[in-house]
């Protein structure tokens, strides 16, 4: 049987993708320095330790605020609780580059700030795709045919 280190998953089920992490590493190091795959993908482990601690730290600092969601806040804050206070300001500014990132991506765009939407503009939105999906689901027809109670 194996141990379970993460909640419902064995050691297998969590990881990250070896091929971005074997990207990003190279890109990190000068072009004539070689990485042994052993070398690789113990630093891949590394990165799941870390991510499974960061996590769980923020979870106890999230805890002992009687909140049920994990905030950046709650991030930060586990990270200096860890001993990693001296990356907080970098992760912060990750973090603001990543929002900034987010709001202009077509994912991100209106939808993600609200703001550029009234409530009646999106009220009618709604309705608009709404009535869209009505007709497709109608092959085009405003109103479907009916079954005949002799059926």
């Amino acid at each position: 049987m194996e141990p379970m280190d993460t909640v419902g998953k064995s050691k297998e089920d969590v990881s990250l993708p070896k091929a971005t992490m074997f990207k990003i590493i190279k890109e990190m190091l000068p072009p004539d320095v070689r990485v042994a795959r052993d070398a690789q993908d113990l630093i891949v482990e590394c990165c799941v330790e870390f991510i499974n601690l960061i996590s769980s730290e923020s979870n106890e600092v999230c805890g002992r605020e009687e909140r049920r969601t994990i905030a950046p806040e709650h991030v930060l804050r586990a990270l200096e609780v860890l001993g990693f206070g001296e990356y907080i300001e970098e992760v912060y500014a990750a973090y603001e580059q990543h929002k900034l990132e987010t709001l202009d991506s077509p994912k991100g765009g209106r939808w993600a700030s609200g703001a550029e939407m009234t409530e009646e503009e999106a009220l009618a939105e709604q309705q608009r795709m709404f009535a869209e999906a009505r007709a497709r689901m109608n092959n085009g027809n405003v109103n479907p045919p009916r079954q005949s109670d002799s059926d």
